[in-house]
Order: C-alpha cells, then sequence, then structure tokens
C-alpha cells in the first residue's frame, strides 16, 4: 500500500520551485495559454508552510479559477509573476491600471503590506509576489479570510528571481477578515 510520506519544508519548496518552474514565453504562447483547457488538480499537494511538512490533499476534477491580476502597464516583474501563474496552470486575466489603490482598498489590503501588483481569485485577494503553490493551498483549505499577502518584493519570490539563485527569507500572511495578518507560509533563503 503506497502511503503519503511526509516533506521536510526545504523538501516541500525545492518540490514546489520544481513544479511551478516557468520559462519564457511570447505572446503567441501566453495567448494560446489563455485559451487552453484550465489544468485539473489531480496531485496532492504540500503545505509548506504547515508543521512537519503535512500533505494536503488536492481538490479531484475542480479546474483552477480564474486569476485577474492588476498591476501597472510597465511592472515588468509583475508580467513575471503572472507567468508563473499560468505556468502553475492558473487561467489569469490582466488588467493594467496606472493607480491600483482603489483596487487594493475595495479588497482590504491592510496599509503597509501592499506590493506591485494585486490580484483576485476565488473570492481572495492575493497581494504581490505570493507562490501558486501557496495560493493552492488557500483554495484548498479555504479559511475565513480576505486573502494572502507578501509585502514588499523579496529577492527570489516567483517573479523576482536571480540569475544566481539567491532567495531572500520571506513570510506569507493570511488576511484575516477583520484585517489582521498571521503566518500562512514561511519560505527559507537560500542560505537557510
Amino acid at each position: 500500500m503506497n502511503t503519503p510520506r511526509l516533506v521536510s519544508t526545504a523538501g516541500a519548496m525545492i518540490l514546489a520551485l520544481a513544479m511551478t518552474a516557468c520559462a519564457p514565453s511570447t505572446e503567441a504562447e501566453s495567448t494560446a495559454a489563455d485559451s487552453a483547457v484550465v489544468p485539473r488538480m489531480d496531485v496532492r499537494e504540500t503545505a509548506l508552510g504547515s508543521p512537519q511538512g503535512v500533505l494536503i490533499p488536492a481538490s479531484r476534477d475542480i479546474a483552477l479559477p480564474n486569476v485577474v491580476v492588476h498591476k501597472s502597464p510597465s511592472c515588468g516583474c509583475c508580467g513575471a509573476w503572472v507567468e508563473h501563474m499560468r505556468a502553475a496552470g492558473f487561467p489569469v486575466e490582466v488588467r493594467d491600471a496606472d493607480n491600483l489603490e482603489p483596487v487594493k482598498s475595495r479588497l482590504g489590503v491592510p496599509y503597509g503590506k501592499g506590493s506591485c501588483h494585486t490580484a483576485e481569485v476565488d473570492g481572495y485577494f492575493v497581494e504581490g509576489h505570493v507562490p501558486a503553490g501557496d495560493i493552492k493551498r488557500l483554495l484548498a483549505e479555504r479559511p475565513d479570510a480576505r486573502g494572502l499577502t507578501l509585502p514588499g518584493m523579496p529577492l527570489g519570490s516567483p517573479g523576482m528571481e536571480l540569475p544566481d539563485g539567491t532567495v531572500q527569507p520571506y513570510t506569507v500572511e493570511l488576511v484575516t477578515r477583520d484585517g489582521g495578518t498571521r503566518t500562512f507560509a514561511h519560505h527559507p533563503g537560500s542560505g537557510e
């Protein structure tokens, strides 16, 4: 009988990075990706921020929901994050805007927790360079919350990758209904 193994947080991170690696794409490939059949979540996802690397079962036969990304038209790292999400199987719609503050305010992104882009997915907001694996975990667990935030732009987070592979440690936070935050997932740096 095959039983799932527990995976260490470091091992889970390596697995998640390998699963969500994105390659540069052309405009034609992006257009094709937008019209492609949405992949189904049919593997077990590893909860990176969960104690002892607990495995979380992915929803079977459920298409990944559309992600609406609000970003500045000139933001290159935002475009790289969009490609990260597409590579992870999410259909993505991009809405360029010169002023994102009305979107952040409408969705309830707490002051001081902002980043360069804001996304909406299945009733939640996702602020900043949050890894696709954390978003899949959010959708699987469905906490009573507003969304996820990764304040700032940590080096090595999705869309902020460096050629030498350097990763700063960073923490994705869950924003509760009352606007408070708590740790959702910690991602170790390349030196941890």
